[in-house]
Formats: structure tokens, C-alpha cells, sequence
């Protein structure tokens, strides 16, 4: 089992790194969260990784933290949730927002997430609010605010989709400059500057 990685950053793109250690080329799947966390191409960097080995070929998921990997441990335990699924549940929300949302039973929040089924959502919820409750500390307890208006992050979302930003990390952007009474014009202004920057 290949627990970490240190190599140099050869290619990023959209759930996918290429990492050149010693002169080899390892391919990891990784999560949006931890693509923008990357340094930039030729810079080195230390990866956390899970490998999955299967009957159409051996796979690699790459992380930049410690509590991004557990999360993922914690989410492949979960009936119906591959490796796949659960990176492309990380790649939806940051870890803050994903753990209190688990935690708090927000079905209606996870399911939005690009491929992720109520059904699915209701399941990691029940299988996993006790099991994430310790990696919310005090503080995070405010990151998602409970008077969001979520019409005005979904319209955000949609005007984001439609200038080219993928739905995933659309929805991630919108969510994640969401304040409380944010209309969708405040919230797409900030998230473009933030998607660009």
C-alpha cells in the first residue's frame, strides 16, 4: 500500500494529478478542494494516497490533508459510495461544510452534490453524523449559516454553470461565499473573483 507521495507537480486538471517522483509519472485522482490546494506545475509537493485495486486496473486518490483522507476512509465505508463517489462528495463542499452538514442530517444540501442520490445522502447521514461529530470542532460549528437563501445560491450556481464553471464546482463556489442575507449578485461577484484569483 503506497500511504504518501513527494513529487513534483507535472499536470493538473479538473479531478486529476500527474506527479513526477524520481522521474516516474504516478496518475491520481483528486478532488477539486485539494486541486486548488496544489502548488503550482514544478513545484514539489507531499500527497496523501489510498490505493484501490481492481479486476479494470490499480487506482490512485490523492489528498493534500490528513482530514480530506479520512473523510474519504469514512465515506468509502458507507454502503453504495465507491472511491468515485467519494471524491467527487469532497469535491461538492469543503471538509468544514461537509463534516457539519453530515453532522447536522442536511440531506437536502448533500444532494446536490454532482451524482449524489438523496437516498445516498440519507445513508452517509445516519451512517457517519456520529462518526464525523468529533472532527467538527466548536468554531466550525458556525461555517454553514443557518439562514442561507438557498434560491439565491442556486441561481448563483446556474449563472456560474453557464459561464463555463463545472456544476460541482460551481455549487462549491456558490456555497462557500454564501453569508447570511448574500443575494445571488454579491454571491456570483465574489465567487468569480475567487474562481479567478
Amino acid at each position: 500500500m503506497i500511504s504518501f507521495l513527494v513529487g513534483v507537480v507535472e499536470e493538473k486538471r479538473e479531478g486529476t494529478l500527474v506527479l513526477d517522483v524520481n522521474g516516474v509519472g504516478y496518475e491520481l485522482c483528486i478532488s477539486n478542494n485539494s486541486l486548488v490546494a496544489l502548488p503550482q506545475i514544478g513545484e514539489t509537493t507531499k500527497i496523501l494516497t489510498y490505493m484501490v485495486v481492481r479486476e479494470d486496473g490499480v487506482f490512485l486518490f490523492g489528498f493534500t490533508s490528513r482530514e480530506e483522507k479520512d473523510l474519504f476512509l469514512k465515506l468509502i465505508t458507507v454502503s453504495g459510495v465507491g472511491p468515485k463517489l467519494a471524491l467527487s462528495v469532497l469535491s461538492g463542499m469543503t471538509i468544514s461544510d461537509l463534516t457539519i452538514a453530515i453532522s447536522r442530517e442536511e440531506t437536502n444540501l448533500l444532494s446536490k452534490i454532482k451524482g449524489l442520490g438523496k437516498k445516498t445522502a440519507e445513508r452517509i447521514c445516519l451512517e457517519l453524523k456520529d462518526k464525523v461529530s468529533t472532527m467538527v470542532l466548536p468554531l466550525e460549528m458556525g461555517a454553514i449559516p443557518l439562514e442561507i437563501d438557498e434560491d439565491a445560491v442556486n441561481l448563483a450556481t446556474e449563472t456560474l454553470v453557464s459561464l463555463g464553471i463545472n456544476k460541482s464546482e460551481a455549487y462549491r463556489l456558490a456555497r462557500s461565499y454564501a453569508k447570511e442575507g448574500a443575494t445571488a449578485e454579491e454571491i456570483i461577484s465574489k465567487a468569480l473573483r475567487g474562481y479567478r484569483s
